[in-house]
């Protein structure tokens, strides 16, 4: 009798579990050193595949407690598709919850940050706007709703996300605030700006339709020290790839 995928999924990613009944090495005994071998470069080739995924965290928390983590993370949550470009999505909700890394509240955001600069990477290429398509008379302008690209990711946080994005790539230590942060892919690599206070929500009432003007209003934007240098930004990040 064959084994089930089921049955060989759980046995691989459960290092105590027994060998399935029924596998052999392909000279009728049981596959038990072998399957050990598989068993383990499993688990260490989806570790791997998470440390790449999550350089923010890897760099955040070591290499020891990295690895431990990623053990207990690639056992609730396999591998739901063949590419692994797409491994870890469930990393942000798991770390919330994983009681050794509660010391470090802004582990799940810092993943999220990851996360998207992951799939900005591989995101479709678009054509942005022009910067003249954007000098119309201001009226026109606050009327007008934009399309983003399918790169650009926006993450609030309570911490600053952007300080400790940079302080795992050796920057300073980042100020004891709360931090929006864009994330866009203008040329070939992901970008990573910081957001004026509010700028996440502008632009997250952008994405779900809303007008210029009506983005302001519910989003609290200022005026005029909030809505030029993110309008410039957007630009600058090519970020806008329709004005309606």
């Amino acid at each position: 009798m064959g084994v089930s995928q089921s049955d060989l999924t759980s046995a691989i990613l459960a290092p105590d579990a027994d060998v399935p009944a029924g596998l052999s090495d392909g000279h009728g005994k049981t596959a038990g050193k072998r399957f050990d071998v598989y068993r383990n470069n499993v688990a260490v080739s989806l570790t791997e595949a998470l440390v790449t995924a999550f350089p923010t965290i890897y760099s955040l928390v070591g290499d020891q407690f990295f690895r431990a983590m990623a053990g207990v993370y690639l056992r609730q949550h396999p591998p739901s598709s063949p590419l692994m470009m797409f491994y870890g999505a469930e990393m942000p909700a798991f770390l919330e919850t994983f009681e050794p890394a509660k010391g470090l509240p802004y582990l799940p955001d810092a993943a999220r940050v990851d996360l998207a600069l992951r799939h900005a990477y591989h995101a479709a290429d678009t054509t942005p706007i022009a910067a003249d398509a954007v000098q119309i008379a201001p009226e026109d302008l606050m009327a007008s709703r934009v399309e983003l690209a399918p790169a650009v990711q926006v993450i609030a946080s309570a911490y600053p996300i952007h300080g400790i994005w940079s302080l795992a790539r050796g920057g300073s230590k980042p100020p004891a605030a709360a931090q929006d942060v864009l994330i866009s892919r203008p040329a070939f690599d992901p970008e990573i700006d910081l957001l004026p206070p509010n700028g996440a929500a502008f632009l997250t009432a952008l994405v779900n339709n809303a007008t210029i003007e009506e983005a302001l209003d519910t989003s609290s934007l200022d005026p005029a020290s909030g809505f030029g240098p993110l309008l410039g930004l957007a630009l600058q990040r090519g970020i806008f790839t329709r004005l309606h």
